[in-house]
């Protein structure tokens, strides 16, 4: 069977697992009701919500003036200020994850240390345990502005989580401080999102379809990819070790946007997980070039295909279990190890 194949059937089996419960939910999901902190973002905008939100959420704030290795990186000063270059970021044809022009295209930062947090693929919880969602449990609000076919997606990526680790995605009751927002921001349009839990009502950006395209709903790859962010999880190709897998090609990258091709640091621990070309983590060939036709990523394993956004990939859902505790018991390990190796793309 091929790998396409072996993906559709893995869609299909958590489809079939997650329907009934889809049906029920759907109708009982909270809708942003404006619960007591009247969410924050009622602007619809990053920069227009609380305080403390536009401080984190403006360019000029969020971006970190040094490297994870404490290289100076004047690039992320500037990222966004030549407006020629802007437009090419938000051309329709550009990826929904890029649009945002966020740090990495779709990663809000919150601290000027977020980048000394990761290890090799996510948050080093023994530094930062913070960020972890407790007892492996995330309450979330879908936006009542979605139409049911994108409410549908969003709940199969909960589902297709729940299935596959031991992480769990739970209505949110109105009473419990750190949720998840499900929210089509204006300010910035795409799919974005804050890496990890930072504490209180957390939005998760997910841009509706349009006359152009399907935005971040064009496959279910796209609303996982995020909710793996929320969860503590960065893009793949930021590993320390990626110039022994791929090659960065420089001259097409959006000059104000080369910042965005930098790497984590080696410091930290690590997983014992291989580089992973199929990750639903990993940035697409063409993110961030002038023309997309050109390539500004490519593998060094002549045939290797980056980028995908069908299904979390094996070694996603390993990482994410090994991060969440969810291999620590024997059964545990075993079961979510077979899920993930069979199930997984």
């Amino acid at each position: 069977m091929g790998r396409r194949a072996v993906a559709a059937a893995a869609v299909t089996v958590v489809w079939c697992a997650a329907t009934v419960m889809c049906r029920v939910l759907l109708t009982d999901t909270p809708a942003a009701r404006t619960p007591r902190d009247a969410h924050a973002w009622h602007s619809n905008s990053l920069s227009g919500g609380r305080r403390e939100d536009r401080q984190e959420g403006q360019r000029g704030d969020h971006l970190a003036p040094y490297q994870a290795d404490n290289t100076p990186d004047d690039l992320y000063e500037s990222v966004g200020e030549a407006e020629a270059e802007r437009t090419l970021l938000r051309e329709w044809t550009q990826d929904p994850e890029v649009t945002p022009g966020l740090f990495q295209g779709d990663i809000v930062i919150t601290s000027y240390d977020l980048l000394s947090m990761s290890t090799r693929v996510a948050i080093n919880w023994n530094k930062y345990p913070e960020r972890r969602w407790a007892n492996a449990t995330v309450p979330f609000v879908i936006s009542e502005l979605y139409g049911t076919s994108e409410r549908k997606m969003i709940m199969l990526a909960f589902h297709s989580l729940d299935f596959l680790t031991c992480i769990k995605f739970v209505p949110w009751d109105q009473v419990t401080k750190d949720y998840l927002l499900i929210w089509p921001m204006e300010k910035p349009k795409g799919c974005w999102s804050f890496v990890g839990k930072r504490g209180g009502q957390q939005v998760v950006s997910l841009q509706a379809p349009d006359e152009h395209s399907k935005r971040c709903f064009i496959s279910l790859g796209k609303v996982i990819h995020e909710l793996l962010h929320a969860l503590g999880m960065f893009h793949e190709q930021a590993r320390p070790d990626r110039d022994d897998h791929i090659d960065i090609i420089t001259e097409n990258i959006i000059p104000d946007y080369i910042g965005n091709f930098k790497k984590q640091s080696a410091d930290n621990a690590t997983f014992p997980f291989s580089y992973d070309y199929n990750s639903v983590m990993h940035y697409g060939s063409n993110f961030f070039s002038y023309n997309l036709n050109k390539p500004t990523i490519i593998p060094k394993v002549k045939g290797a295909k980056i980028g995908q956004r069908i299904m979390i990939s094996k070694l996603d859902c390993l990482k994410l279990n090994e991060l969440y505790g969810c291999l620590d018991n024997p059964f545990d390990k075993e079961k979510y190890t077979a899920m993930c190796t069979y199930l997984g793309y």
